[in-house]
């Protein structure tokens, strides 16, 4: 008899999971504090792991010893936001349950808050959604990392010519690079000149590590820096030769410009490096089988969170 080995599919996260989970603020702090302080709260008075109660008249809890109170939300994007947590959690199940993302207006018209208030939570949410410091690729896998230059914004069929780099319709250009089978960085740079380009290859990508890119010549330099460089001719309309090919990252810029195309419709150059970082997160996590809800929302960042985790002790060799 034959086996199946295939993985069950996994069921989508919808909205009734969602309510059914986070149905009030009290659940949504609860959820922040078990996983902000998974071994419990440290008290920074007592000096020890103390237990702690939930203060009624405000969002913190208390050490039963001293009185001492913690914040779970301080340091992170809810703080000091007079917006309910059921508002933030539920907002964030909007941006994280689309493939191509949401707008602002979008979130304003489901939480009923007002545009600026939507406005702002957006931007917070993305902030938490960089992850260009997260290591450098090519380390983890076989396939090699494939790097391409594109461009953003700009004149469009309706203004002929070629616009300088100091036209205000110039075209914003754009650095990505992609592990097959792996995680996605993109940039939005200066310029695509070959010290941009190299630069951006030595902070990301493993040293000798595998490095497709097309035939683009700043490029070139890629070999004696002691990176394994495979070309596509993309000039000699050659886009596949074997293994060596850039449609992995081709893929990335078609699913970015579509979707800021067919979403937000137009993106200024300085807010464009967060949406790179929103589009780039979920890719990064297309083989997941938790929800995309939940990859969000565990990106809460917490700055003064290891105040109150218990010292680590290290043992004397």
């Amino acid at each position: 008899m034959a086996h199946n080995n295939r993985k069950p599919k996994m069921l989508p996260y919808t909205l009734k999971d969602f309510q059914r989970q986070y149905p009030d603020d009290t659940t949504c702090l609860e959820w922040l504090r078990n996983y902000l302080y998974p071994d419990g709260i440290y008290c920074i008075k007592c000096e020890a792991t103390t237990k702690h109660h939930r203060v009624k008249s405000r969002p913190s809890y208390s050490c039963d010893h001293c009185g001492h109170h913690v914040h779970p939300t301080a340091g992170t994007i809810f703080h000091k936001s007079p917006t309910p947590l059921t508002t933030w959690f539920y907002a964030i199940y909007l941006m994280a349950s689309t493939r191509c993302g949401i707008s602002a207006k979008q979130i304003q018209r489901e939480t009923g808050v007002t545009y600026k208030t939507a406005w702002r939570m957006f931007k917070q949410i993305r902030t938490m959604l960089d992850e260009r410091e997260s290591g450098q690729l090519g380390g983890g896998g076989k396939g090699g990392v494939e790097m391409d230059e594109t461009y953003y914004g700009g004149r469009g069929k309706s203004y002929p010519g070629r616009a300088s780099a100091t036209d205000k319709f110039a075209k914003t250009p754009v650095v990505g690079m992609v592990e097959r089978m792996g995680r996605v960085r993109a940039f939005v740079a200066q310029d695509t000149k070959a010290d941009t380009l190299i630069g951006l290859v030595r902070e990301q990508i493993v040293p000798r590590s595998l490095v497709f890119t097309d035939d683009y010549a700043p490029y070139d330099g890629l070999g004696v820096r002691g990176y394994q460089h495979r070309r596509i001719r993309h000039s000699e309309k050659i886009y596949v030769s074997g293994n060596t090919h850039t449609q992995t990252i081709d893929g990335f810029w078609a699913l970015i410009k579509n979707g800021l195309r067919g979403v937000y419709h137009s993106v200024g150059k300085g807010y464009l490096q967060s949406y790179l970082n929103e589009y780039s997160f979920r890719y990064n996590r297309r083989f997941d089988e938790q929800p995309m809800f939940m990859s969000f929302l565990k990106q809460v960042e917490k700055r003064d969170v290891v105040a109150y985790r218990a010292p680590v002790t290290i043992e004397p060799f």
